[in-house]
């Protein structure tokens, strides 16, 4: 991220200049993945509309992220358990340990 731009993007055929501060070349990606996706629905629908096209895109788009999500907040899950019962195991393991502390200097 950095300063902001204006940076020139073709979706759908259409081009549009996109005021941003992330890199060119992501914008660009971006751009690629919104016309990726376009074609998609475009192959499945047969619609003529561009507009009907855009909206079942953005619907397809926002599945797709909420769906990342819902995985991202499952493995989160997941290492926090994981996490909790390694310090547990920890804990008992060293239980009946004593630990020299360090003199303090200074």
């Amino acid at each position: 991220m950095g300063k902001e731009r204006l940076v020139e993007i073709k979706v759908f055929g259409q081009t549009y200049t996109v005021k941003t501060d992330a890199e060119e070349d992501y914008i660009q990606k971006v751009a690629n993945y919104v016309n990726e996706k376009m074609e998609e629905v475009l192959k499945k629908t047969k619609s003529v509309s561009t507009l009907n096209v855009a909206i079942l895109t953005a619907l397809n788009i926002a599945d797709d992220l909420l769906r990342e999500k819902e995985k991202r907040i499952a493995l989160l899950r997941e290492v926090e358990a994981k996490s909790r019962d390694l310090v547990e195991k920890i804990d008992i393991k060293m239980g009946g340990m004593e630990f020299e502390k360090p003199p303090i200097t200074g």
